[in-house]
């Protein structure tokens, strides 16, 4: 149904089923498993609590509590990540009409995942999903790592996922605003299950998130900065009403596969010279998929027929770009598009204190059109002073790709876990992470799982 690397932008495949019985049965009195019944998700329709001997991916793998296929493409090949976190883990979904989501079976969207380890730092974690994956995605990325530090942990599925996510909705960007809201929901849920479960609710409350979930985390800092102490943006997503957006840099890259763009095209789009070598891959897998799913959400009267009721039932199909979006011109559209995307644009003014990172080489969201953009849209709102961010050089849109160009990219997260423990000495100790600047990539040494911010060069803002 896709290739072997899946990635943000393509569903995976969900082994479907009911939840198994607990690795740690339920005891009564003071242990580790006790009372785990009486906690309840807010407004959640439906919830199932386990009580296991470890929440991480290493423990969770072959079991219906992660899915590896959702994750896969997402880390480098010899990545690192922590294991044995024993926890309660809570399955479960709100109200919602949209039925994209199988995962145990439920066929119900705005799914959820809330881990809860026995020993807690007092923290909360919050993500949504990257690209049109599910709740699972970025256990080995975020989650793995968070509850070895003693966070609870918390993802979305956003209310809608997979390559049709735009049919979810009544009018164009319904579907898109919807992923911000149930972020917002999960947050509060999540925040109430943790004080329940722990006592008192969390001291701090962090948001974070890969492409979409960069974008969630974005949108949430500006629109919610109540709610959260701060967040990582791992190369979000940007939506502006008059651009850039995905449906401004991304047609010149279709129209290059039709041969109707030169490369030229793509640099003055936002393309990074020295990314050549990731376009062929991206032609096949991302440019033609995401554009077109995309303008389906926002410009539904553009094509009509394409993709029309479903991005496609093979892998070909749905990677297949639509010919007629070779020739779209975001601009010239009419003013209700614009005004779709306006409903879910960023405007940069953030309310808690921000890192943003962004490979020189994301060949999918080019740092030039997106996360330089938000920077610039950060400093021109007056929070400068909030954000940080960082450009992680010989980085790509997934570390995957690393195993296949081990001489020319570096994986992102290294650098994304620094991030985040700058994240936290900044709002809990007062220690201001280095300034924004270009992260080297070492000439020499383990680039899979070492990453020092303070190195490279500091450009100023």
């Amino acid at each position: 149904m896709r290739p072997s690397r899946v990635l943000p932008l393509l569903a995976a495949a969900l082994t479907a089923g009911a939840l198994t019985a607990p690795a740690r049965a339920t005891a009564d009195g003071d242990g580790p498993c006790a009372r785990l019944d009486q906690v309840r998700v807010p407004g959640a329709a439906r919830q199932r609590t386990a009580c296991l001997d470890d929440l991480t991916t290493a423990g969770l793998a072959g079991t219906p509590y992660t899915d590896l296929a959702d994750q896969a493409g997402l880390t480098a090949r010899g990545t690192r990540t922590p294991s044995g976190v024993p926890g309660a883990q809570i399955d479960g979904y709100f109200p919602d009409s949209s039925r994209f989501n199988t995962t145990h079976g439920w066929r119900h969207d705005a799914q959820f995942v809330i881990r809860l380890p026995d020993r807690w730092n007092g923290g909360l974690v919050v993500t949504g999903a990257p690209g049109t994956r599910r709740q699972y995605a970025t256990d080995k990325a975020i989650s793995d790592q968070v509850l070895a530090r003693g966070y609870a942990y918390a993802a979305t599925d956003k209310g809608n996922n997979g390559a049709d996510f735009y049919r979810d909705g009544r009018r164009p960007g319904d579907a898109v605003a919807e992923w911000n809201t149930r972020t917002t929901q999960l947050t509060r849920a999540a925040r109430r299950a943790v004080a329940q479960r722990y006592g008192h609710a969390p001291r701090r409350t962090y948001i974070t998130g890969i492409s979409n979930g960069g974008y969630l985390t974005r949108w949430q800092l500006e629109n919610h900065p109540e709610l959260y102490d701060g967040g990582v943006d791992w190369e979000g997503a940007l939506w502006t009403a008059g651009g850039p957006n995905l449906l401004t840099f991304l047609p010149p890259a279709v129209a290059r596969t039709t041969g109707a763009a030169r490369d030229e095209d793509l640099y003055a789009a936002g393309f990074a010279r020295g990314s050549e070598f990731l376009w062929p891959y991206h032609e096949k897998v991302y440019w033609g998929l995401t554009q077109k799913i995309y303008r389906a959400e926002f410009d539904p009267a553009y094509d009509p027929a394409c993709p029309g009721p479903s991005a496609g039932s093979t892998t070909e199909q749905i990677l297949a770009p639509c010919p007629s979006d070779a020739a779209y011109d975001y601009a010239s559209r009419p003013a209700s598009v614009h005004r779709a995307v306006a409903r879910v644009a960023l405007t940069g003014r953030i309310g808690r204190p921000l890192l943003t990172l962004h490979g020189d080489l994301d060949a999918l969201l080019p740092k030039a059109a997106d996360s330089d953009v938000y920077a610039e849209m950060v400093d021109a709102s007056g929070r400068g002073p909030l954000h940080r961010y960082y450009t992680v050089e010989g980085g790509t849109h997934v570390d995957g790709l690393h195993d296949t160009h081990p001489d020319r990219l570096r994986p992102v997260l290294p650098c994304y876990r620094a991030a985040f423990d700058a994240l936290t000495a900044w709002v809990e100790r007062g220690v201001r992470p280095p300034a924004d600047r270009t992260v080297d990539r070492p000439a020499d040494g383990d680039v899979v799982d070492s990453c020092a911010l303070d190195g490279g060069t500091a450009p100023g803002r």
